[in-house]
């Protein structure tokens, strides 16, 4: 059976069933209906459902997507930007990529570096886009248009490392620094989300973004003028302030209003 998404409000989960197999399913009242669909055909409006259904707690989460490139947005609000020593206010985003190998899912492990590398791993709470169809040069007017859903990043970052590098490839990028999910949440208006963040059950973020300083179709905007945007791209739109350091044996959450909550372990 195949259906259209329209614009209505859907949950699209990446998940690996118990015999292994790897499937994008549609989250309704804890329940996992499985898709035949790949990542293309769900994007182009092809629901293909095959009628088997699995409960979210019986099957592995996975990374929404497996991305071409994780772009990030830094200091999009100007008190992060105040507390981590950047500029508030800035009249362009400050840009820097993740590397693809830096993804892991929900109930994943944040593997902290050797103490010779970094003393101080810190959590950042983000909204995240998921891009919907390639776009060059967009249009802010028509920014929106080019997002197929909202899911949440976490921008583990080794604070010490970007207070001394000449840029941040080396303190954001190491493995394990890019929690992403648990799922992707379609027809949302990313520019109203409230993002709160707890550490061990505390907590040490609460924004929103409509706090941000540069607006979502600016970001989108503009990164298109650098480089072209491909379907599944992701793009993290920055962190409000109370960012904070982890340690091993910590638990850190991040819950965006109406997508849920990504939970990830520091070992």
């Amino acid at each position: 059976m195949t259906v259209k998404l329209l614009q209505r409000t859907q949950t699209i989960v990446r998940y690996q069933n118990q015999n292994g197999q790897v499937y994008y399913g549609i989250v309704e009242d804890g329940e996992i209906l499985q898709l035949t669909s790949t990542f293309n055909e769900i994007i182009n409006d092809e629901l293909k459902f095959d009628g088997i259904r699995a409960k979210v707690e019986d099957v592995k989460i996975l990374e929404p997507v497996r991305p071409q490139k994780v772009i990030n947005f830094g200091w999009t609000y100007a008190a992060h930007a105040q507390e981590t020593g950047g500029k508030a206010n800035l009249k362009e985003p400050f840009l820097f990529l993740k590397p693809t190998s830096s993804l892991i899912p929900n109930e994943g492990k944040i593997i902290l570096p050797s103490l010779s590398l970094t003393n101080q791993v810190e959590m950042e709470g983000e909204v995240a886009l998921i891009i919907g169809k390639r776009g060059k040069n967009i249009k802010e007017k028509e920014a929106l248009d080019y997002v197929f859903g909202c899911t949440i990043f976490n921008d583990v970052t080794a604070r010490d490392l970007t207070k001394t590098d000449p840029q941040f490839t080396r303190g954001k990028g190491f493995d394990t620094f890019g929690p992403l999910g648990p799922w992707i949440v379609t027809g949302l208006d990313p520019t109203n989300l409230r993002i709160v963040t707890t550490l061990n059950g505390k907590v040490v973020q609460d924004g929103n973004t409509n706090q941000m300083s540069l607006s979502i179709p600016y970001l989108i905007s503009w990164i298109s003028q650098v480089m072209t945007l491909e379907p599944g791209d992701v793009l993290a739109t920055g962190s409000p302030s109370g960012s904070c350091p982890m340690k091993s044996g910590d638990v850190v959450s991040v819950e965006v209003e109406n997508i849920g909550k990504l939970r990830n372990y520091v070992k």
